[in-house]
């Protein structure tokens, strides 16, 4: 059984982590360069860094903070806000990502996928998806871009599909309605999302429990459909994880061994 990962997450805007609810009321978190080291030396498995203010704001990504960053850590990096050129990109590796994710850019010209993936391989392409219910009672979902600002009216899940197509070599998948809320992961998102991709899977957004962390990472069933047996739903194979860490409700050492005692094979 492959290890699933535990990967916090820095959510960045003006030099600062900040965590919002639903990418709304945000509220300052700390530094990013500390954050990381205390993650580092914790037991995180990767650590990914998005500059969240950088897409809505039009503006290039905090290089000078990913460096700062890149710097306290011996993990894969993952960067992201505010790429948009290959260019972009190549700035982010310099400055010591590993990896980097693109959302609003991809979704605005998907062929940015594929000159990622030429440029540097799929295992270095991230595509976030921000993602967000519709409305009228079906199960869809729409990816929204600009920091979840903008309802593309892309389906989700089709989305993810056609990225991984150009070129992504793993998927950021971020429910907008569970987002910083503490309530859980959106797991029917995940199973759909999943289900439709051969490549990794980060869940994102809604984590408040060790329960739930496990749950997402070791199925992903739904109550809305109905039971699903494990083996159709093997669950995501990371799950992000933002506000327990930063407020000090957890920590990733009580995660992964809280995980590991509900079944989940984690990295030690």
């Amino acid at each position: 059984m492959q290890a699933k990962r535990i990967i916090p997450c820095l959510d960045v805007d003006d030099g600062r982590v900040v965590k919002g609810i639903k990418f709304k009321g945000i509220q300052d978190a700390g530094d990013p360069a500390e954050l990381a080291r205390r993650y580092n030396d914790n037991g995180a498995d990767e650590l990914t860094f998005l500059d969240i203010g950088a897409s809505y704001k039009s503006r290039a990504t905090l290089l000078d903070v990913v460096s700062k960053v890149a710097a306290e850590v011996f993990i894969p990096l993952c960067v992201g806000g505010g790429i948009r050129v290959i260019d972009d990109m190549r700035n982010a590796m310099n400055a010591g990502a590993d990896k980097v994710s693109v959302c609003t850019s991809a979704l605005n010209r998907p062929e940015l996928l594929r000159e990622m993936a030429n440029a540097y391989g799929s295992q270095c392409v991230v595509l976030a998806i921000d993602a967000k219910r519709a409305e009228g009672g079906f199960l869809r979902w729409n990816a929204f871009s600009h920091g979840g600002r903008t309802d593309t009216g892309i389906d989700a899940v089709e989305w993810a599909v056609k990225a991984v197509e150009l070129g992504a070599g793993e998927i950021l998948l971020n429910s907008i309605d569970a987002d910083g809320t503490g309530a859980g992961y959106d797991l029917e998102l995940t199973r759909r999302i999943l289900n439709a991709v051969p490549v990794p899977v980060i869940a994102s957004g809604g984590a408040g429990t060790l329960d739930q962390i496990a749950e997402v990472l070791l199925s992903t069933a739904s109550p809305e459909m109905g039971a699903v047996a494990p083996d159709d739903a093997p669950g995501a194979d990371a799950a992000l994880v933002a506000s327990l860490l930063h407020f000090g409700k957890t920590t990733i050492g009580e995660i992964k061994k809280h995980a590991e005692a509900q079944g989940v094979c984690v990295r030690w």
